[in-house]
């Protein structure tokens, strides 16, 4: 569509979404200026039960008033996209963000604790939606021998599957020039939990404070929440950043319980080698996948976060 211009009226202007709070939408036009506009109340996705229908890093098209208020009247087809897990009451999903070259999980051993479960829905999430992941294991200069210890075996099996781990300090600046070259040019997400330092990684990465920093609550060892809604951020290296808001899971949309496995990839590698071709590797005979775990090939955690996302779905947890 082609942008039409009477009077000072635009209508068909694109431009990508740049941040979402509530009802109201930052959008950069082409030319680079940033406008705010509501979305047409009868927009909507075909076949995404969402929450919201518009969300950072999507490609639009606006009409704009000649008083400069305009309204987004179309998205463009997404190419992924990220989820968040909906609450047990929702059907809807949240998707945190669209259209993204990559994602950065921010992991920390302590100050808060990441789990493995954490990693590996997060990482099912992005299978699932074709986003490539970097793993941060940030913090690294927090941690005493003991951390040091599990850190490094983490490291360790997640890059013997395929995942690039990138082990950083803001303190020290250890891995920010990593950080710096894989985010160059790219719409990067940066996800993990409130507390794991995502914030401080962007005010490194610009050299100055553009992201304001929680403290870390001793209580629990977790973060406090400052980043309420997701925002991309234009970094000096020419990439974009989304920060989300801290969170506690992921989920995907109407995921079936067969398609679990194809989302770890050496769980669906050595699938192959099962004797009955629907097998979804509980307790059926001659199954590759219980040989290769008790053979020690494929990680007893990965395991268990498989088992955990079946249970989810059983429930309806994870829709």
């Amino acid at each position: 569509m082609t942008t039409r211009e009477a009077g000072g009226y635009r209508a068909g202007v694109k431009g990508r979404v740049i941040k979402n709070t509530g009802n109201l939408y930052h959008v950069r036009d082409e030319e680079g200026n940033d406008l705010m506009c509501w979305a047409k109340g009868n927009l909507r996705l075909k076949g995404i039960r969402s929450t919201s229908p518009v969300v950072v890093g999507d490609q639009v098209r606006m009409d704009v008033n000649p008083d400069g208020s305009a309204f987004i009247t179309g998205i463009e087809e997404r190419k992924n996209y990220i989820v968040r897990k909906a609450s047990n009451l929702s059907k809807h999903a949240h998707i945190l963000a669209a259209n993204l070259d990559r994602a950065l999980l921010c992991i920390t051993i302590r100050f808060p604790e990441t789990t493995t479960v954490f990693i590996d829905r997060f990482l099912v999430t992005a299978e699932a939606y074709s986003v490539p992941v970097y793993l941060v294991f940030n913090k690294i200069d927090l941690y005493d021998e003991e951390d040091t210890e599990y850190m490094n075996a983490l490291v360790h099996l997640y890059s013997v599957i395929g995942y690039p781990c990138i082990k950083t300090s803001v303190e020290t600046g250890e891995g920010l020039d990593r950080i710096d070259e894989i985010t160059r040019g790219h719409v990067t997400l940066l996800a993990g939990h409130s507390g794991v330092g995502k914030s401080s990684i962007i005010n490194a990465l610009q050299g100055e404070v553009v992201q304001k920093v929680g403290e870390i609550s001793g209580y629990h060892q977790m973060g406090t929440h400052t980043t309420t809604f997701s925002e991309m951020i234009e970094l000096d290296n020419g990439g974009f950043v989304i920060d989300t808001p801290g969170i506690k899971g992921f989920g995907t949309i109407d995921m079936e319980r067969a398609e679990v496995s194809h989302y770890f990839p050496e769980i669906f590698k050595m699938s192959s080698k099962c004797k009955f071709h629907n097998c979804m590797h509980l307790n059926e005979p001659d199954c590759a996948v219980l040989e290769a775990i008790e053979q020690h090939y494929i990680s007893e955690s990965r395991y268990h976060s498989y088992l955990n996302i079946l249970e989810d779905i059983d429930e309806g947890k994870y829709r």
